[in-house]
């Protein structure tokens, strides 16, 4: 049988444990902390513990040992400091400074920085990031979450060891405290390029057509069309916004001289601002 790594005497004082009264109430509970010793605290290689619990009566007799528990002797991070949140339009930055520690990284062991995400009135947290801490710049930028809504976010400091041909395990360190997030879209959907002007008109009702690069943003609801002749003001075309990059201008003249460009614009409103002209001249 393999003995606990600590088989100590320490019977529980009264003031350990929780009170018992005879219509049933919490059970009795008590608590030990294990200093390891130097030599396993300076160890080389990657080690293990087995602890048990022994009940002694007052007269010194137990029972024999509890079931047995193995522990991982890997030590684990502090929590990391200065961690911000900051919305952006590609996403929320999570950013954090990397403490110094005394932890080594022997094999089989890995240390790292997880980021976790829960919804305001949810408990249930999402991973969205994991950074080792050999990384000179720790950061994590989270697109997964939802526009308009309040968000908690935390790093939890982690060491993982992961030995061949055995389940991967992993232990939690310091956490930081949660940083609260309003995800506020108020950042515009990228400027349209490429806008071409063509006149057609021999033979029928002339028009000039508009065509330009799509806009790739994920929440494009649309664009606008702005018009100017040569001293004016630009002008708005349309009245709704236009869901394709073209657009036919039919309110044209014979003789003038045409100047275009075109915003985009997301679901919440927010318009870029216009692209470059492309001018184009109705004979």
């Amino acid at each position: 049988m393999e003995r606990p790594a600590s088989h100590r005497r320490c019977p529980p004082t009264p003031a350990d444990f929780a009170s018992k009264n005879d219509a049933g109430g919490p059970k009795l509970t008590t608590s030990y902390t294990d200093t390891l010793p130097l030599d396993l605290r300076l160890r080389t290689t990657f080690a293990s513990a087995t602890y048990a619990v022994e009940v002694l009566n007052r007269d010194g007799r137990g029972a024999g040992l509890s079931n047995q528990v193995h522990v991982p002797l890997a030590e684990t991070l502090p929590a990391p400091t200065d961690f911000s949140a900051r919305v952006t339009a590609q996403g929320v930055v999570l950013t954090w400074s990397g403490v110094p520690s005394s932890v080594r990284a022997l094999d089989p062991l890995r240390l790292s920085y997880r980021v976790y995400r829960r919804a305001e009135g949810s408990r249930q947290e999402i991973l969205v990031g994991e950074r080792s801490v050999a990384e000179p710049n720790q950061s994590v930028t989270d697109q997964s979450f939802e526009w308009e809504k309040t968000y908690y976010y935390r790093v939890g400091t982690f060491t993982v060891i992961s030995e061949p041909g055995k389940p991967e395990v992993s232990i939690d360190g310091d956490d930081t405290p949660e940083v609260k997030v309003f995800a506020d879209d108020v950042f515009p959907p990228a400027v349209p390029t490429g806008l071409q002007a063509v006149f057609s008109g021999p033979g029928q009702q002339p028009f000039i057509d508009l065509i330009w690069a799509p806009v790739a943003d994920a929440d494009l609801d649309g664009y606008n069309i702005y018009r100017h002749e040569e001293g004016s003001a630009p002008v708005k075309l349309n009245a709704g916004l236009v869901k394709m990059p073209a657009f036919r201008d039919a309110q044209v003249v014979s003789g003038n001289t045409y100047s275009y460009s075109v915003s985009a614009v997301d679901l919440r409103g927010n318009e870029s601002a216009r692209s470059g002209e492309a001018s184009e001249s109705v004979p």
